[in-house]
């Protein structure tokens, strides 16, 4: 999964409306143990205030540093940091991390039109996927560091004279941009073109949540997903619960249970191709009305859609019971289905429950199947 990029939204929107420049710091290239991998975003203010993380903190004060001399002359910089051996040692980090990361610092502005990140904030809030190649260095003339080209529309930016670039310079970053998906990780591509290095940046779209339950419970789950930067619909058929008001950061809050549920399934975009990335569908639904008749009804509907985790709230008695109700429709569900929802953290507050759910879904989006502490995974 992706860098969430709304920790930078509100500090790039309220710079944006004063017309105040900002720096826009991506983790280009790594090695070794790093807190961030390439495609990684960091704000930096002209005041000083940053949004975002690239590391646990000990390398954002001096990429602040580096964030002023770049706001102050406009030329992008390439910041390099080692953490391994005793080049931490001199370089006064201290850290510990054995690790390395190249992290490009480019000045976003009006004369820009402040790409990149105009754009992939567009699709963030669109729910959409956004690739794209950025130059992080270069030896050709008029081809800067920050320019790029955006995949589907070839939107160039970052050229300050685009008539003066070798338009076949132009026409192959154009042609690379084409060919890269819009799934997986960003990767660095060094000498992608003769004297060019590119990030092969893939931004993808916010993971989509279904919540099934509009109960007390429910809060503390949407809460921690929308933390995470997940994007969260709440449906339930009980109309003081169906209350936006009540999930403020929610996507959508839908009255109506089981037939608005069954309504929203259908209008969920195909799988067509299409010349611009479509919305992310449903990446996992949790199923918690507490109420079984209108749980079944969910189940029911969920069997035939395409959502590759469904979670049920309850028991194993619970669960099989309604599996059984469910007839063939089980059949389809059952591979898909986690009941009781959850890892087995030792839960009993809602807010507990509420973590060992949203850690489950978590684990499986990332392809983790158990619960392994990561000091035994790495022993």
């Amino acid at each position: 999964m992706s860098s969430s990029l709304q920790r930078l939204l509100p500090l790039f929107e309220r710079e944006r409306a004063c017309h105040q420049p900002v720096v826009l710091a991506t983790v280009v290239r790594t090695a070794g143990s790093t807190y961030t991998k390439p495609g990684a975003h960091m704000l930096i203010a002209g005041n000083g205030e940053y949004a975002g993380l690239l590391s646990g903190g000990c390398l954002e004060g001096d990429l602040a540093e580096h964030g002023r001399a770049v706001l102050a002359t406009g030329v992008p910089r390439l910041a390099r940091y080692n953490t391994r051996g005793p080049d931490d040692l001199l370089f006064g980090l201290g850290s510990g991390c054995e690790g390395a990361m190249d992290i490009l610092l480019q000045r976003l502005d009006s004369s820009n039109d402040w790409q990149p990140l105009k754009r992939l904030a567009l699709a963030w809030r669109a729910q959409r996927a956004q690739t794209l190649v950025l130059v992080v260095q270069s030896t050709l003339p008029n081809v800067p560091a920050g320019a790029g080209v955006f995949a589907g529309d070839h939107q160039v930016f970052g050229f300050s004279t685009v008539a003066a670039t070798d338009p076949r310079t132009i026409e192959s970053l154009c042609r690379l941009a084409a060919t890269l998906p819009h799934q997986g990780h960003s990767q660095f591509l060094p000498q992608a073109l003769p004297g060019v290095d590119l990030l092969a940046l893939k931004q993808l779209p916010p993971t989509r949540l279904l919540l099934l339950g509009a109960g007390p419970d429910a809060l503390p789950v949407a809460e921690l997903a929308t933390f995470l930067g997940w994007s969260v619909t709440v449906i339930d058929h009980r109309s003081q619960y169906a209350q936006a008001d009540r999930f403020p950061s929610a996507a959508a809050v839908l009255d109506g249970g089981p037939r608005a549920l069954a309504a929203l399934l259908l209008n969920e975009p195909a799988d067509a191709p299409a010349p611009e990335p479509q919305p992310a569908h449903f990446a996992a639904a949790i199923v918690m009305s507490h109420h079984l008749a209108t749980d079944r009804a969910y189940l029911q509907a969920l069997a035939s859609s395409d959502i590759p985790y469904v979670g049920l709230l309850g028991p194993a008695t619970r669960r099989e019971r309604l599996l059984a109700d469910l007839g063939e429709d089980a059949v389809a569900l059952r591979p898909r289905m986690r009941a009781p929802v959850g890892l087995d953290l030792g839960a009993v507050t809602p807010e507990a429950i509420a973590l060992s759910i949203i850690a489950e879904i978590h684990a499986a989006l990332a392809g983790r199947r158990g619960t392994e502490p990561l000091a035994h995974a790495h022993a």
